[in-house]
């Protein structure tokens, strides 16, 4: 009996090490299943939009449950590792019916003989227990995923519809509705989980955070990072400003802040925590710069092809392009100036992983080795880049001409590995592929799927997550009577409608992809504006960036939460870090609707003469720095409150005000503020120098 007592431990060991095992293989498989449905489904559709989103969903939930436990201490438990197998059995058995009671193939098994869609309204009994059991299991894959935040705002809004008879006047109440019409609009239907928000994560997001994480397996991304880096050299701050222009490049390629992030910030994070600086200040500044990426030109994400179909009158996407150059250009070198300021103001030093010199002891052949490895990357970057650009321009949709993109670096990449398997043969060895290669080949392709999956599968829960929200603010009405309400109250101000637009949109767009989140808030408040008479483009790019900005703004900010888990920081400290380092972001918007020839246009739509765009950018580019300064409260030395004060007020003449011959003296009192401090920082400096010596 004491022999058995002996091996109980081993048995068990053994079974959880044959269980992990298998798990391993049930995600790889789920994973690349998922991917290789999305590249098929979005380019040859086959199946009704409610079935893909559900197969969709189920996928990315299983993953969720396979990926992420209950909780880090009880992951090792028995008892939990089988309600997580009890859970994805749950999602396969919801979602799986939704498909079944959907898709005509399966007519034969629809219940009273109806498809669900045409049973809205007279749902059967076990139509709600399905659909309820699918909200929880949406709910515990968000918290799972994601953290709290969003499943309790989730549950905030299923308890205003619920109760929406006892909530007071300035919570716009409403009449209240049933268990079962809850179930029904949230889950059983296209308006709720399987709703605008899901659908645009199948369409164009997944597709991006896959085209990201195959460009850093194939090394495109060590490409980007090195190029920053030589750029930058050793000056101060160097770590930080790779960051910041690294992802920027990323961000444009990937257009998701939570995928830029995941994907830059597993190599500038740490390098920067080497550098010195705190990881909460490191992961804020990768969170904030990618959140920026999907501004810049000429790719910017999802949301840009979305205004190709929203904004009226319609424009062109060169236009949009156009557009969102300049902005682009003042976010990045807010941030840049902000970092070098925080970085003086610090005392930060390179560390050893920032040393460019050469190691001695790497030959001469080395050498060559990595700079051929460099040189393919940069290839494979530029055909990424040049692939992608080019589709866009002969009109392909987005997600086809990311297809083609990821087509054309898997041949690359496929091409190159199995050439520099070759040639390091022996002379005498046969040249033949053989069946390692092949396998090297396969997981060359499967680990992005791979890590696709771990990077994208907390955006699909938290997509159908806002769609239980979008869900609600359909049933309800509350989207409608939000903007009702701020319109009257800034009908004869626009800064305060801007300000209204700017809360509305960041509280409404908390925990969304800034892709979905604009679309959301240009449906729901985007007539706000238009009806203010600001410039339709100008309306679409303030929403735009604000739904960005969510992704930085506590206590929900997605792409905080993902830089704080690379930087094993606290998620509310590297919100806070992330929000302050993207102010910069926060005031363009007005800038540019104020002065829409920051986005090439005049108040009139029309298109304005060069020199009053370089006129009115420069005087916005002086801002910039100044209120960067401002911010990390540095020049060229310490700045006292006072002198913080000065360059916030002149920063905010030179964003805010109006450009015209009656301001102009306005201009000059800022030139001439700004100047007195520049210069009094600079006279300390060099008054310190001087005693020092």
């Amino acid at each position: 009996m004491s022999d058995i007592w002996r091996l109980l431990p081993w048995k068990t060991d053994a079974l959880h090490l044959l269980e992990q095992q298998l798990k391993d293989k049930i995600f790889l498989a789920v994973s690349v299943l998922l991917c290789l449905f999305i590249l098929a489904e979005v380019n040859y559709p086959q199946l009704t939009p409610q079935t893909e989103l559900a197969l969709f969903a189920m996928f990315g939930l299983m993953v969720v449950f396979l990926n992420y436990p209950i909780h880090q201490r009880l992951a090792d438990r028995r008892v939990f590792r089988l309600l997580d197998v009890a859970l994805i059995s749950g999602v396969i058995v919801c979602f799986g019916y939704v498909v079944i009671q959907t898709e005509p193939v399966f007519q034969e098994f629809w219940l009273d003989g109806k498809p669900l869609g045409e049973r809205a309204g007279a749902e059967l009994q076990l139509d709600y227990i399905i659909g309820g059991v699918g909200l929880v299991l949406i709910l515990e894959a968000t918290r799972r995923s994601i953290g709290m935040t969003l499943p309790l705002l989730s549950l905030a809004f299923l308890l205003y519809a619920g109760f929406g008879q006892f909530m007071p006047d300035w919570l716009f109440p409403h009449r209240g509705y049933s268990v079962q019409r809850i179930i029904s609009q949230t889950f059983l239907h296209s308006q709720g989980a399987f709703g605008i928000a899901l659908r645009v994560m199948f369409t164009y997001v997944f597709l991006f955070v896959l085209f990201g994480t195959l460009l850093e397996r194939t090394g495109a991304t060590g490409y980007v990072l090195n190029l920053a880096r030589r750029m930058f050299g050793s000056s101060v701050g160097a770590p930080a400003k790779v960051a910041v222009l690294s992802s920027g490049m990323m961000g444009s390629l990937s257009g998701s802040a939570v995928a830029n992030t995941a994907t830059t910030g597993t190599f500038t994070i740490p390098l920067m925590t080497r550098s010195g600086f705190q990881p909460a200040i490191a992961g804020g500044i990768e969170a904030a710069a990618s959140s920026g990426g999907a501004l810049v030109p000429p790719i910017m994400g999802a949301a840009a092809y979305m205004m190709l179909e929203i904004v009226e009158p319609a424009v062109t996407y060169l236009e949009i392009i156009k557009a969102a150059l300049l902005p682009a250009i003042l976010y990045y070198t807010g941030m840049l100036c902000m970092v070098h300021f925080a970085a003086k103001s610090r005392k930060h030093t390179l560390g050893e992983a920032w040393n460019l010199e050469p190691n001695e002891t790497h030959t001469n052949d080395q050498e060559t080795s990595r700079e051929k490895i460099f040189t393919v990357q940069g290839g494979i970057f530029l055909a990424a880049f040049v692939t992608l650009i080019g589709f866009l321009l002969m009109g392909a949709t987005a997600f086809r001409a990311v297809t083609w993109s990821l087509l054309v670096v898997v041949a690359i990449s496929l091409l190159n590995f199995l050439g520099r398997r070759i040639g390091n043969r022996n002379s005498t060895a046969q040249t033949r592929i053989g069946s390692v290669d092949l396998l090297k080949a396969v997981d060359f392709l499967v680990s992005p799927c791979k890590r696709a999956a771990q990077s994208g599968v907390s955006l699909i829960a938290a997509a159908a997550c806002v769609g239980i929200i979008l869900g609600v603010v359909t049933l309800t009405g509350i989207g409608g009577k939000l903007p009702s309400t701020l319109l009257p109250l800034a009908a004869t101000n626009l800064m305060l409608a801007l300000f209204f637009l700017m809360i509305s949109t960041i509280i409404l767009g908390m925990g969304l992809p800034s892709s979905v989140c604009y679309l959301l808030m240009a449906i729901l408040v985007g007539p706000v504006l238009l009806d203010l008479g600001v410039v339709p483009l100008a309306a679409h790019f303030f929403i735009f960036y604000f739904g960005m900005m969510s992704m930085v703004t506590p206590p929900v900010a997605l792409a905080a939460y993902a830089a704080a888990a690379i930087a094993g920081s606290g998620v509310m400290a590297t919100g806070f870090a992330a929000f302050r380092f993207a102010l910069v972001g926060f005031a363009l918007p007005y800038a540019f609707v104020l002065r829409p020839a920051l986005l090439w246009l005049r108040p009139d739509g029309g298109i304005p003469e060069v020199w009053t765009v370089l006129g009115i950018f420069s005087l916005t580019f002086v801002g910039t720095v100044i209120f960067a300064a401002a911010i990390a409260g540095y020049l060229f030395s310490k700045l006292s409150v006072s002198a913080r004060g000065i360059l916030f007020i002149a920063a905010a003449i030179l964003f805010f005000a109006p450009i015209s011959i009656q301001f102009a003296w306005i201009h000059g009192v800022v030139v001439v503020a700004s100047g007195a401090v520049f210069y009094y920082n600079w006279q300390r400096k060099e008054m310190r120098h001087e005693t020092s010596d």
